[in-house]
This record gives structure tokens, sequence and C-alpha cells, in this order.
């Protein structure tokens, strides 16, 4: 009932944005709605809420967050950082084995089969962060990680969009030479089945430091930038462009609304049939984004939803027991400060 309850707020949206947006004293970007959900409207149908008691999690960003049988995995980051568990039964955090690597970040973490999944990452020192090679896959009931395959010869990089459709793992984007470039469009497909990678047409925009995740049969590649640090350039080249590969097809598009609040670092989560955009970074300011943007398929157009209590960027959403979980991130453009906290988007009862 309360799923459906947000559905019909929502949908009112499309009528009150206007209004809701001079009400809050916001400017709304270009092709961007408000909602009957955003946090300053008394009749809000969602909010967040910080997860109380308990001791927190490791502060951390360029962190991963899995949701998998009922608990979170907060793994990675920069720096040495442990493999972590909640457990909402209890509220609270407990370790498990160690990483098999001192520094394993910048990835987007995916569960399949009873095991979390790890590629797509980065490895070492800013700026010129090598690709991590190979997969890296954790099986809880063991609590053991085991090497995987390694990714595909010529195209490992780090930074990458990754996400799960029928048993196959899509990997697009990411970045071979860390922070300094090396920003590429590549797709590759791997089917854990036989063990093997194939590559597929190349995204329309080449971009990194992003999430992907798949809706509706459609591959998406949401935010991101061109990283280029000390080539004279911005090292946060933002990518406003929206990019969706329809898997049956095999063929891309990109959609005619943007990303509203064009920024990286972003994480990127399916929650109520619709592609939610959150947090991230830019040149535009110094603190982290708090911008919670929502793509809906139905009605072809971007919603706001409540933005972040504390902005963020450098970490992944999960969605677990209909709420979506964000722990973690970096509170500033960059590195700093490492946040430790962890919150959960609801609707309303």
């Amino acid at each position: 009932m309360v799923l459906r309850r947000l559905t019909c707020l929502l949908a009112t949206s499309l009528i009150t944005a206007a209004l809701l947006a001079a009400c809050a004293g916001r400017t709304v970007p270009s092709g961007l709605t408000t909602t009957a959900g955003a946090s300053e409207s008394p009749a809000a149908a969602l909010k967040w809420m910080k997860q109380a008691g308990g001791h927190p999690p490791t502060a951390r960003h360029e962190s991963a967050l899995v949701a998998l049988d009922g608990k979170l995995y907060l793994l990675g980051g920069r720096g040495e950082r442990p493999l972590e568990i909640f457990d909402p039964a209890n509220g609270r955090w407990t370790r498990g084995a160690r990483p098999p690597l001192d520094q394993l970040h910048h990835a987007q973490a995916l569960a399949y089969n009873g095991r979390i999944w790890v590629l797509g990452a980065l490895t070492g020192d800013f700026p010129a962060e090598p690709a991590v090679p190979t997969l890296w896959v954790y099986d809880p009931t063991a609590d053991a990680w085991q090497p995987g395959p390694p990714l595909p010869a010529g195209r490992a990089r780090g930074a990458s969009g990754v996400a799960l459709h029928a048993g196959r793992i899509y990997l697009v984007g990411g970045v071979t030479r860390g922070h300094t470039g090396g920003v590429v469009p590549w797709l590759d497909v791997f089917d854990p089945a036989t063990e093997r990678w194939t590559a597929l047409p190349d995204a329309p925009h080449a971009r990194d430091h992003f999430h992907a995740a798949v809706l509706d049969g459609a591959l998406y590649a949401a935010g991101g930038r061109v990283s280029a640090h000390g080539s004279g350039a911005s090292g946060m080249q933002s990518v406003a462009a929206v990019d969706m590969f329809d898997i049956a097809s095999g063929r891309w598009s990109t959609l005619p609304s943007p990303l509203p609040t064009p920024r990286s670092g972003t994480a990127t989560v399916v929650w109520n049939d619709q592609l939610v955009v959150i947090g991230g970074e830019s040149d535009a300011h110094t603190v982290a984004h708090a911008q919670v943007e929502a793509w809906n398929p139905a009605t072809q157009r971007w919603e706001a939803l409540p933005p972040l209590p504390v902005g963020r960027h450098g970490m992944q959403a999960a969605v677990l027991d209909g709420a979506l979980h964000v722990v973690a991130g970096s509170g500033n453009r960059g590195g700093g400060p490492e946040l430790d906290d962890h919150y959960r988007l609801v609707a309303r009862p």
C-alpha cells in the first residue's frame, strides 16, 4: 500500500512542480521537476532516515555497497579498509574477511548467485592509479575471497559502471590510467557460466567515476566525467548526457533529457521503477552534491527526490527491504572528509 501511495504522489509532481519549487525557494535545474516527496514539503512522500545506534562503520570513500540475503556489505575505499557487514536485525556492523588488496577502490560491486563480485576497480595511490586486472569474488558463507577471471585483454579499466542482467555482468566505460586520463567508452559483458568476455558496441560517450544500472531491459550510463588530472584541463569535466543500451537489440541511444545536475562520483540504483542518481562532485562547488534525481521511463522526465541530509560522493547505494541505503563517502570534492554515516530513503507511512 505504501508503494502504491508513493506512486500516486510521484505522479502528481508534474502538476505541482512549479508551486513546490516556488515554495521551497530553490532553483530547479532545466528539465527537472520537483516531486511531492521533496523534503521541504509537509506532504512529502519520501524521507531520509539516519541509522541510529550501534558502532558506525569505518569512514571511507570510493567504496562499494551491496545488498545480499538481507544484509549490507560495505567494502573497499581509499587506503586499507575492512569489509563490514550490516545486519538490520540487530542494527550492527561486523567485519568480514580481509579484502585481497591493500587498496581496492572506485569499484561498483554487485551480488550474483549468493556471492559479491568486484570488478572495474582501481588500486594504489592518486593520481595514476592502475586498474585491478582481475575480478574478485567474496563468498559470505565461507567468509572468503577468491580471484576470478582477468578482465578482457587490453581492456582493463577502473571507475567503471557495472550492472547485472539475466545472469550476465556488464562493464561499461571507465579509465585506464587512473585520474590522469585514458577514459574509454568500452562495453564488455561477462558470462559467469562460461567465464568468457564479449566486447559489445562502444557507448556514445566515454566517461568514468559513475555507476551503471539496468532498468526495463536497458543498461543506463548516467553521470560521470572525463578525468584528466595534470593535463591542464579541469579534472572534472562532467558528462551530462545519459546513454542507454538496449540489451535485446544491442543498440545504444542517448536520452533526450540530460542529467539535470551534471556531476561525477555519483551512486546510481534502480528503485521503485526509476533510475536514481545520488550525490556526486563537480567543479561547481567544494561541498559534495546532495541532489537526488530520478529518471522515470514512464513519463520520460527527471524528478527531484529529497536531497541527501549530508552531500557526498564516492559511495555506492543499495536497496534493502524496500529502502534505498547510502553509506559513507566524501563530504567535499576530492578526498575528504571521509564519512561513516548511514542513511536510508523510505516512503513515509
